[in-house]
């Protein structure tokens, strides 16, 4: 696996100047870990298995290179296996539009099978689609469809590469499947609602054929705070990390997940300076960060900051959080540093952005207060397995000993076995 992809960029080169067929196996616009690997898994085994191989099979991941410091539990996973970010292939490293002009582009989806709007004259190049999300359009008779309700699209990969040729799965790409599946399917915990028999047949699958493979609860918890590890990340990308925008009455307003407790994220050095430029750069009127923290016992803690130069806006915000009876927040006032920030400790632990946004939307007025204008902005946030939204999985998750995940993290990318838990 590593020589392969550190080979992509050369092959993909070789070909086009060569006018050669390029085959993308493309991820989703989240780019979370599953679509990652998924294209990467499937793309070797194609590259490996294919009879056609004067083709360069190339898996993409589906964001700007920019963008991947935000997925952390990808980038640890990757490197854990030896795969740096500089080998791999990113959505605005490659022209797909140009490569089909061109007639050298055959196109493979996984975890996605409807393509964007604006990729829509790629839909013709589409030669394969493996999903596990209920099909929304149906393809071409030619266009093989793989769409099956399992947790994690690694699973329908695992299967494909079990039914081919012995010895094509290595172990580099065992581990990544095997991390991929647990983190999808929450441990393979039947209490988070996630996780089919075939999930658990493909871990147990990959376990078999790899002895070596880490124990189940180490690789989980490693991936799982690797997930909410944003220590590396700069005050900007921690609020594009997982970020809404609502339209108001002629003005926007951002909310972003944070996830880290709000003393930790209101110590950040030149923070106050980091929103001024923040929501300048993007014409945001204000900022609403939600931050989620979790104790040793695995219990979740939010506060709330509201950031707004324009103090009638920011009074308003805050006078509709405290107020909030559907539901009611419970906020208690924290001491702010700065007059234009206020800080809240929020006692309903179980009011997640989706129950807040609605609040949010009615304290702006205007055409959108009734449900109206929500979007993403910038890179889709990673999927969080629904830990922020209101799943069994927050009654599913071991709890996080940090000590125990950094000794656990460094022994998985060491490739040692995992010590036994204490």
């Amino acid at each position: 696996m590593e020589r392969f992809v550190e080979g992509n960029r050369a092959a993909l080169q070789e070909c086009v100047r060569q006018h050669r067929e390029v085959h993308v196996v493309l991820g989703n616009e989240a780019c979370d870990l599953d679509s990652a690997v998924s294209a990467l898994a499937l793309a070797y085994f194609l590259a490996k298995t294919s009879p056609a191989p004067q083709a360069a099979f190339v898996p993409v991941l589906n964001i700007p290179r920019a963008d991947f410091a935000l997925r952390t539990e990808t980038r640890f996973l990757l490197r854990a296996q030896g795969i740096p970010p500089a080998s791999l292939i990113f959505r605005d490293e490659i022209d797909l539009g140009g490569l089909h002009r061109a007639g050298l582009l055959s196109l493979t989806l996984v975890d996605h099978h409807v393509l964007p709007g604006a990729d829509a004259a790629l839909e013709e190049a589409v030669v394969e689609v493996l999903d596990h999300r209920p099909l929304e359009r149906e393809r071409a008779p030619g266009c093989p469809v793989t769409a099956e309700p399992v947790g994690s699209c690694a699973t329908l990969v695992t299967e494909r590469i079990a039914q081919g040729p012995p010895g094509v799965l290595d172990r580099p790409t065992a581990a990544l499947l095997h991390g991929t599946i647990l983190l999808d399917c929450v441990n393979l915990s039947p209490a988070a609602g996630k996780v089919t028999p075939r999930d658990a047949a493909c871990v147990s699958l990959l376990e078999a054929r790899f002895p070596d493979l880490p124990a189940r609860h180490a690789v989980f918890e490693a991936l799982q705070a690797a997930k909410f590890d944003v220590s590396g990340l700069t005050t900007e990308q921690m609020l594009r990390k997982d970020l809404k925008a609502l339209s108001g009455d002629e003005l926007l307003l951002a909310v972003s997940a944070i996830y880290v407790d709000l003393e930790t994220f209101l110590r950040r050095p030149g923070l106050l300076q980091d929103l001024d430029a923040f929501c300048q750069a993007r014409g945001y009127a204000g900022l609403v960060a939600m931050t989620i923290s979790f104790n040793e016992r695995n219990e979740a803690s939010r506060q709330l900051a509201v950031y707004s130069r324009r103090e009638p806006l920011r009074s308003a915000v805050c006078r509709a959080l405290e107020e909030a009876s559907a539901p009611s927040l419970q906020l208690q006032p924290l001491p702010s540093p700065w007059s234009c920030l206020g800080a809240y400790a929020q006692g309903n632990a179980l009011a997640s952005r989706k129950k807040v946004l609605p609040i949010l939307r009615a304290a702006l007025g205007g055409p959108g207060a009734a449900g109206g204008p929500e979007e993403d902005v910038g890179p889709p946030p990673t999927p969080m397995n629904s830990l922020v939204e209101d799943c069994p999985l927050a009654q599913a998750v071991p709890p996080l000993c940090p000590q125990d995940v950094l000794e656990r993290v460094s022994r998985i990318a060491a490739g040692q076995p995992p010590a036994s838990p204490k």
